[in-house]
């Protein structure tokens, strides 16, 4: 068998390689590499993460958080609300301050990728408000390139974020302002060109908006549920996931996926649940270069809420749903009737769960 950067195999083909050779061979290769990082700034990689330990399943190794800047476990319950005001009229008002840069990340045990950020991290930081509120977003550009913030919700053409409306110049910036519509589960991204770059080098975070209770009394139960900061709110255990991949070698292949950017972060840390509290996640797919990611819980199943814009579910007692670019959603369900343990979950596409897009939850009671 050849080695990476011979010319005979992709780094997705020697990923895949490593874990039939139970580390052997690639494995040896790594150790021989250890004292040096990985950089993915090169047209080929130099050596892959393997899947020795761990029973194949994951790769080796631990990612430096401190270095990163961002902690995965910390991402799925790290909402940024803003500074809370009021205007003239009475109305919330919600401001932040988000700046673009160039940062490099590592995303899997010694491999360090080149990405554009929105806050040094990626995903970005996942902005949460409330229908109707003003939102004022000042995006400050410290990066190499241009840079925009598209959000996906209802605003005027001025605040859409693509070329020729809402771009921050390298050392410019733009003040985005619009009222919040409508509730759901969205996301925002970068929308210079060429897109497809901007995204897959990390420019994108979830966007969420809770419904008003006050708007829709027919379901304001429901609706004070979703509500940051309700009674009704804090009996749930909420989550938000970003699906995403990284192509290493910049070949328009993936060769790393995730969820919150880092391989394996969650099954290697599994993410604690409370038996006696139903999850809910806000799950986001911006994966590019595949035309689909997916959700698959083991041993239980779950509501889903497509764009998380009703309060009602669209799917029912599904245990795998499938999202395209850009498309997302909220999942509920309870392990209230399961015995503690490790319940892993993955994309059902098997080889992004060996290349990273795998977790477990533990259930403890």
């Amino acid at each position: 068998m050849k080695f990476p950067g011979d010319g005979a195999i992709t780094r997705r083909e020697a990923i895949i390689g490593s874990a039939a050779l139970g580390g052997g061979a690639l494995a040896q290769l790594d150790a021989a590499r250890a004292e040096q990082p990985i950089h993915a700034d090169h047209a080929r990689a130099e050596t892959p993460p393997t899947h020795g330990d761990h029973g194949g399943m994951t790769t080796v190794g631990a990612v430096d958080d401190a270095r990163n800047g961002f902690d995965p476990l910390a991402m799925l319950t790290d909402w940024d609300t803003g500074t809370v005001s009021r205007d003239s009229a009475g109305r919330t008002v919600r401001e932040f301050e988000v700046t673009a840069e160039d940062k490099e990340i590592e995303i899997a045990p010694g491999l360090m990728f080149p990405a554009w950020t929105y806050n040094g991290r990626v995903p970005g930081p996942a902005l949460r408000v409330t229908e109707g509120d003003r939102v004022r977003i000042r995006f400050l550009n410290r990066g190499s390139h241009p840079h925009t913030m598209h959000f996906h919700g209802i605003h005027s053409a001025r605040m859409d974020g693509v070329p020729g409306a809402g771009v921050a110049e390298p050392g410019g910036e733009f003040v985005y302002e619009f009222d919040a519509f409508p509730f759901g589960c969205h996301l925002y991204h970068c929308h210079f060109v060429p897109l497809r770059r901007h995204i897959h080098k990390g420019m994108y975070g979830a966007f969420v908006i809770d419904p008003d209770p006050a708007r829709r009394p027919d379901q304001a139960e429901a609706a004070r549920s979703r509500l940051l900061g309700t009674p009704e709110n804090a009996g749930w255990q909420e989550l938000v996931m970003v699906m995403n991949a990284f192509d290493t070698n910049f070949d328009d292949e993936n060769e790393v996926y995730a969820v919150n950017t880092v391989a394996h972060a969650y099954a290697k840390r599994p993410i604690p649940i409370e038996r006696s509290r139903p999850v809910r996640i806000y799950l986001v797919n911006i994966t590019e270069f595949d035309p689909i990611n997916s959700f698959h819980l083991h041993a239980n199943f779950f509501d889903y809420y497509d764009h998380g814009t009703t309060l009602t579910p669209t799917l029912r007692t599904v245990d795998t749903i499938m999202q395209c670019q850009a498309q997302r959603g909220i999942l509920e369900f309870s392990f209230r009737d399961h015995e503690p343990g490790l319940y892993m979950f993955h994309a059902h596409q098997s080889e992004f769960a060996e290349l990273g897009w795998m977790g477990n939850f533990e259930v403890r009671a």
